[in-house]
């Protein structure tokens, strides 16, 4: 069919494109906005979604978000640790959701626990964000085509009728299971549906019920849970669906079903605001990029939500992306370093995939009886050994090795008072650590911070280590250098105190024009080499 010219009005352009503007595609452009990076974030959906769908997130996320300066809000809004009860049959009760001791009181982990809040108030904190830094989604903006070629991405969109084309140096497609992006570059999205495995979802008032803990019951029938949405008068309503069974969103069936399920008729559930049946649907997609084309988020993973990973892992896609598009753009970083987003982040997905389907395994074998966290279940254990981006001289029986998530630790002092490491690193930028007298004071790069361990702090970029907790964390030895990349993964650790390497290393995410000194030039990624 041909196009109504009338209503085609010219072209515009930006440096990255994000589709979708879910927890993966806010948390992009959150850090390009912070970064100075031109981008547009679009969505198809008239406005912000309503419904809880993924309520857990996970304290890497926490992290995450801490960093981007919504942490406090998100947690506000939400429950740590919710206490979880599980009911059987025989009216037994089975308590979870304590944080492990194994996790409580480590100066290396400032959310050992899961928070429970309902996925809307993510994006809304997300999207506060972006508008305190200038920027905002394009709701009912619909991406309906896209090419490419060396230079970019046209995209074709729809907004109010009006077909448009954006113009971008990148595009980005976190537009969800269902991706337009993922479709529109022929990416294979290998897996499968089971339609024997289907929920049903509903967000409504109860009364009858305490708001204290998330409930679940186990029945012959099925399993059926209500959690309390914090900074709501809701809950989250689950029931699995038996296979071939018709699901009933009404409210007179929701209500049949709790009571069979659960044997008690004093708990009353109102109009629900919002429904849906969800199907095990396990897929990933075989290339994260074709071109100048990327996924993230469900348009390139979908899993059952067992353990609560999906859109925590869309997050993570979003922040690795983020800061290697704003070194490319905004640093002339080396285009091979977008390479590594696909390396990096898909054995993630791989791994998160399994996980996730062992535990959807274990949730039907014992029917929703609490499973035990530990730092897997909340993606602390996340990382990127063996990647291109990932060198240290250290053995094979070190605990923390390059590509580890970069521990915090506290008890920090600063010329400005106590402060935890947390506090200091970040921003988008990269952080070396000195724990020896090299300073690399006269490495001048875009986006590097450099923290010199030293007794008594006297100017900044000094901290002293009073509780000893950072040599600990790091592992440190008398001259150990550490690079922690803007996403808060440990880059490149010399024990040896090797400055020159640690030169060569961070200026292969800068322009060709920096340089250390006369004898130093940069070097590309594919020449980083372990050490």
């Amino acid at each position: 069919m041909q196009k109504d010219q009338r209503n085609v009005v010219g072209q515009d352009s930006t440096a990255v494109l994000v589709v979708g503007a879910g927890p993966t595609g806010l948390t992009m452009a959150v850090s390009l906005a912070r970064s100075g990076i031109p981008f547009r974030v679009i969505d198809a959906e008239p406005g912000p979604r309503p419904g809880s769908r993924g309520k857990g997130v996970q304290p890497r996320s926490l992290e995450i978000f801490e960093d981007l300066g919504i942490a406090s809000r998100v947690i506000a809004n939400g429950q740590l640790a919710m206490p979880m009860n599980s009911t059987g049959p025989d009216g037994r009760v089975v308590h979870g959701g304590a944080i492990p001791e194994s996790l409580r009181d480590r100066p290396d982990i400032p959310y050992a626990a899961s928070l429970i809040t309902p996925e809307w108030r993510v994006e809304e904190a997300l999207r506060l964000r972006l508008e305190e830094l200038g920027g905002r989604v394009e709701f009912g903006t619909e991406l309906v085509s896209l090419s490419q070629d060396d230079d970019g991405v046209k995209a074709e969109i729809v907004s109010g009728g009006v077909t448009s084309t954006i113009t971008s140096r990148w595009l980005v497609g976190a537009d969800g299971g269902h991706s337009v992006t993922r479709k529109q570059i022929g990416a294979t999205f290998v897996g499968e549906t089971r339609e024997d495995v289907r929920v049903t979802i509903a967000d409504l008032p109860v009364t009858g019920l305490s708001r204290e803990a998330w409930e679940t019951w186990r029945h012959p029938e099925g399993l059926l849970s209500l959690s309390p949405l914090p900074s709501t008068d809701l809950f989250q309503y689950i029931a699995s669906l038996a296979p071939g069974a018709e699901p009933r969103l009404d409210l007179p069936g929701l209500q049949a079903t709790l009571e069979r399920r659960t044997g008690r008729s004093d708990i009353r559930l109102h109009e629900p605001v919002w429904t849906s049946v969800w199907r095990a649907n396990v897929r990933l997609v075989e290339h994260y990029r074709v071109g100048n084309v990327f996924l993230a988020g469900d348009a390139a993973h979908i899993h059952s939500p067992a353990g609560g990973q999906g859109m925590n892992t869309g997050v993570q896609d979003g922040y690795n992306l983020a800061w290697k598009l704003a070194a490319v753009v905004g640093n002339n970083a080396p285009v091979e370093l977008l390479d590594t987003y696909e390396s990096e982040r898909r054995p993630v997905a791989m791994h998160v995939l399994a996980q996730s389907n062992a535990r959807l395994a274990e949730t039907i074998k014992t029917n929703g009886l609490p499973v035990k966290r530990d730092a897997s279940t909340i993606e602390l254990d996340v990382g990127y050994r063996g990647s291109e981006l990932a060198s240290d001289d250290r053995n094979d029986q070190s605990s923390l090795r390059a590509g580890d998530r970069a521990p915090d630790a506290t008890g920090l002092t600063t010329t400005g008072g106590r402060r935890r490491l947390f506090d200091l690193i970040g921003g988008g930028l990269f952080t070396l650590l000195s724990f020896g007298p090299t300073t690399l004071a006269g490495l001048s790069i875009p986006g590097l911070r450099i923290l010199h361990v030293v007794p008594e702090p006297q100017r900044e970029g000094e901290i002293a280590d009073d509780g000893r907790n950072l040599v600990r964390s790091y592992e440190a030895a008398q001259n150990t250098l550490v690079v922690i990349r803007p996403d808060g993964y440990i880059g490149l650790i010399s024990d040896a105190g090797d400055s020159d390497t640690v030169s060569r290393y961070l200026l292969g995410f800068a322009s060709g024009d920096v340089q250390p000194g006369a004898s130093q030039s940069p070097v590309r990624l594919p020449d980083l080499q372990r050490i």
